[in-house]
């Protein structure tokens, strides 16, 4: 248990490395099967023929031909005649799977392919794609994207079939967690002219902060932030467990954020609606969870 766990820390501490080397190793194959790959017409004459050249090239002087010789000769045949054909037939197969294109990433079983994949991040995933046709359909795999949203995001979809598959589900996913990222960038600001077009301006619109009152309506919610921005105090939220589900037009994070991490947590919801091909907030709800004191002495969004 000991060596496993020492051998974990020790994949984690060098996964920048592991990730490098990854991307490197199947760079090198991919070139490899590239310029190793002849015109298609001409592949099996190419084949046959050189085949047999580099096996009458190739083949080795062994210390030990005179016995197999003897023992061929008993038996009524040609030793040196056979062991050549067997060596022709070996290479022959080897060069034919060269000159056909055949790669050793190509060769690899798809669930090798989806765990070496998985190291990577979601920008190395993105730049080994763009290197060529063979990196791209291996970094467009449905499971390697699958498991990097597991790794990145959370494990509670893993029932989930994405209608556009998992890429274009991790895109999405990843775009709402930015658009999320915002919401507490501008209370960290307190940009009043900001948060006005965060919302969409309708009157279904609800906040709830955690004060527990409910604003319903664009206005009374942008009133609602003008008080909160106008307190001396700024906060920066420390936002931890987010998760994310995200549908066509809709989308909502749940996720619980700390002012002090000592004093206990609020749990927020936001909801978005997607308009135009922009993400905009329809409702916002905050409740606070605390262990010890009172929540009125608490900042409350």
């Amino acid at each position: 248990m000991e060596i496993a766990y020492s051998l974990s820390i020790a994949l984690q501490s060098h996964q920048p490395l592991i990730v490098t080397i990854i991307i490197t190793l199947l760079s090198l194959l991919a070139v490899r099967s590239f310029f190793k790959r002849p015109h298609k017409s001409n592949a099996t004459g190419i084949a046959t023929s050189s085949g047999k050249q580099q096996a009458r090239e190739a083949r080795p002087a062994s210390s030990c031909s005179h016995i197999s010789d003897s023992v061929a000769l008993l038996n009524g045949g040609s030793a040196g005649l056979a062991e050549e054909d067997m060596v022709m037939a070996d290479v022959s197969k080897v060069v034919s799977e060269i000159h056909s294109g055949a790669s050793m990433m190509e060769q690899l079983v798809p669930e090798i392919t989806t765990h070496a994949l998985s190291y990577l991040d979601y920008p190395s995933l993105c730049r080994l794609s763009m290197t060529n046709s063979l990196m791209r359909k291996a970094a467009n795999d449905d499971n390697a994207w699958k498991a990097l949203y597991h790794k990145d995001f959370t494990l509670e979809q893993d029932t989930v079939t994405p209608v556009n598959g998992w890429k274009a589900y991790y895109a999405a996913t990843r775009a709402i967690m930015n658009v999320n990222t915002e919401f507490f960038n501008i209370i960290k600001d307190r940009s009043l002219s900001a948060m006005s077009l965060f919302w969409l301006n309708v009157d279904y619109v609800k906040c709830a902060h955690a004060s527990g009152v409910l604003f319903s309506g664009y206005n009374a919610v942008i009133q609602s932030w003008q008080h909160a921005f106008n307190w001396e105090q700024g906060v920066d939220f420390q936002v931890r467990d987010v998760r994310a589900r995200v549908l066509t037009d809709v989308a909502w994070v749940t996720m619980k954020t700390y002012v002090d991490m000592n004093n206990g947590a609020f749990n927020m919801t936001n909801v978005f609606e997607s308009h135009k091909g922009r993400w905009y907030l329809v409702h916002h709800h905050s409740s606070g969870m605390l262990a010890d004191g009172d929540i009125g002495q608490q900042i409350v969004l």
